[in-house]
């Protein structure tokens, strides 16, 4: 298993991922050695965005601008816990040809983390069914880490 101070945390602009982050601030920032990676998934563009005449890189410019105000404001929580700047780094992806729970995996493993917090989504039981959940995804499918699931 991977050393569980080494800490993902999915973050996006929702109440349930700033749930997720004060929890683990609130943990993580009592403990020597944490290491925390703050990570921010987006979607790949929707099929009519090209018919607009953007291009992949107006879309990827403008998802990592708004990600970096996310980065920014969780970076500022994490540091109200007491977890210092030298502690944190920063990862922004856009999920290619893939889920955004096959994409936390995806980093998790590149990183090595033992483990991951993401905030639990409130969707109902039919959209469950339907699309999946990031969260039961990553329950399901990680095999070398811990999930933490904040509600």
């Amino acid at each position: 298993m991977n050393d569980w101070k080494k800490v993902l945390i999915a973050v996006d602009d929702t109440p349930t991922s700033d749930k997720g982050l004060a929890y683990a601030g609130n943990i993580i920032g009592k403990l020597e050695g944490v290491q925390v990676c703050l990570l921010h998934i987006y979607p790949e563009p929707p099929p009519d965005y090209y018919s607009k005449g953007d291009s992949l890189t107006d879309y990827k410019r403008q998802r990592e601008e708004q990600a970096a105000e996310v980065l920014d404001r969780s970076t500022n929580t994490l540091a109200g816990f007491g977890i210092g700047q030298e502690a944190i780094s920063r990862d922004v992806r856009m999920a290619e040809q893939t889920t955004i729970s096959e994409a936390i995996l995806d980093a998790q493993r590149q990183g090595e983390f033992g483990t991951v917090v993401v905030g639990k989504r409130g969707v109902s039981k039919a959209e469950e069914f339907l699309f999946g959940s990031i969260s039961n995804a990553l329950v399901h499918h990680t095999h070398d880490c811990t999930v933490w699931v904040v509600g």
